[in-house]
């Protein structure tokens, strides 16, 4: 019977994994090598934000299944949920799950578990993470029972995910399937699939790789629309009705720890096959760029302002969180500073000392402003007063690159409103 947990890697799923499976009443010991992570955790304080994180955490750790530290512990079931970035040659860099799972190494029984949760290439598990488990001496898949589990959570709304969405479950063998069902059964209420860990982690990666896909196809229309005077957000509401069709919406870049990495790493493995892959992702990546120019085509072009100033307005890379991995908001931050563009940057989810130009608030983002350009689609950004912004600013323009905002209000308070992939209505 499986009674102690063992985390690897206290992030953005990490931590709420080892939350989760206390809650259920496992006595769970959460590992991180940053001790300054550990600090915090031990005295109740989050690195991270997530709704009702800071609650469940407490609960937890009162109830004393949940403890913190730099190091592994002798445990029934290791859980891994480490980076897996990717590195400036777009490959994966997967020294993160090699150096977790030799971590585990000294602590590893007959008798237990290891499951990988970390979103990785196919064949991780069987090319990088056994070799090092084969150091315990224990035969794998008899003595020690290996899996992949991914995670499939959205920032934002991870513990209701966590809970309620289905599970992909994929041993090394069917022993090893089973046993990660049975201990993700004591909180999963979706279907737990169990597969093969290859097949699992290729599952994942399509998932995401859809998403990007369906993401570049719309960023192409965005960019379409707007050479030929056509909204491309009411163009794909209309074509959205079509019952088999389901475009997603363009934007000013793809960020995240998943979509805009995951990608890569079915191209890395076969590039001369992932072509369609392989240019979504760059479409993708070209977005930043694209919403630069056209931010200084508005302010030279259009206008034709001298010392125009723009207050871009979201760092993190999706509404209502602090994660700003991969954020279009940094890439358009570096065409601005090759642009040489006077810009400030506000988020009130989080700010960070490696930003530069950001204020900590609004006022100062937008005192003196010639634009606002709206980035991240917080809650917080929509419920704005127009009217109240445009008397700090300079000129009244407003560049909505995510449709969130509430035309006819920005409009009646005198603004220039302009969307992203929208020109008809300029």
């Amino acid at each position: 019977m499986v009674k102690n947990i063992c985390v690897i890697g206290l992030g953005y799923i990490g931590l709420p994994t080892s939350i989760i499976f206390a809650k259920h009443g496992f006595h769970v010991h959460g590992m991180d090598v940053n001790e300054e992570t550990v600090r915090n955790l031990h005295q109740k304080q989050l690195h991270i934000e997530e709704p009702g994180l800071h609650e469940a955490l407490t609960a937890a750790v009162d109830s004393g299944h949940l403890t913190f530290g730099t190091t592994p512990v002798e445990a029934d079931v290791f859980i891994i949920a480490v980076p897996s970035p990717i590195m400036d040659n777009k490959t994966a860099d997967l020294d993160y799950v090699r150096s977790a799972t030799r971590s585990i190494v000294p602590y590893v029984q007959t008798g237990n578990l290891v499951v990988l949760e970390s979103t990785v290439p196919p064949r991780t598990v069987e090319d990088v993470m056994l070799p090092e488990l084969k150091e315990t001496g224990l035969a794998i898949g008899s003595d020690v029972y290996v899996a992949h589990s991914p995670e499939r959570v959205i920032p934002g709304k991870i513990f209701k995910e966590l809970e309620a969405n289905d599970r992909i479950v994929g041993g090394i063998n069917d022993a090893s399937g089973q046993r990660t069902k049975e201990i993700y059964q004591s909180f999963v209420q979706g279907a737990i699939h169990v597969t093969d860990a290859t097949t699992a982690e290729m599952a994942k990666v399509m998932e995401n790789t859809y998403r990007d896909i369906n993401i570049a196809f719309a960023n192409e229309l965005a960019q379409l629309s707007e050479a030929m005077g056509i909204n491309v957000w009411e163009a794909i509401q209309l074509a959205n009705c079509h019952p088999r069709v389901n475009i997603h919406q363009p934007g000013p870049g793809v960020g995240g720890h998943c979509i805009a990495v995951d990608p890569w790493f079915l191209a890395e493995r076969h590039p001369d096959t992932a072509r369609m892959i392989t240019q979504a992702r760059h479409t993708n990546d070209d977005m930043p760029a694209f919403t630069a120019d056209k931010i200084w085509h508005i302010l030279h072009n259009e206008y034709q302002l001298d010392q125009p100033r723009v207050a871009l307005l979201g760092l993190s890379f999706k509404g209502n969180v602090d994660d700003m991995r991969e954020s279009p908001s940094l890439k358009i931050m570096e065409h601005f500073n090759r642009m040489q563009i006077d810009y400030t940057v506000y988020d009130p989810h989080m700010t960070d000392v490696r930003v530069p130009h950001q204020v900590t608030d609004l006022q100062d983002a937008i005192d003196g402003a010639s634009i606002v350009v709206v980035v991240t689609d917080h809650d917080a950004f929509k419920a704005y007063d127009p009217a109240e912004i445009g008397q700090a600013m300079t000129e009244r323009i407003v560049l909505d690159t995510k449709n969130c905002l509430h035309e006819a209000t920005w409009r009646a308070a005198g603004f220039d409103f302009i969307r992203l992939g929208d020109t008809k209505n300029r």
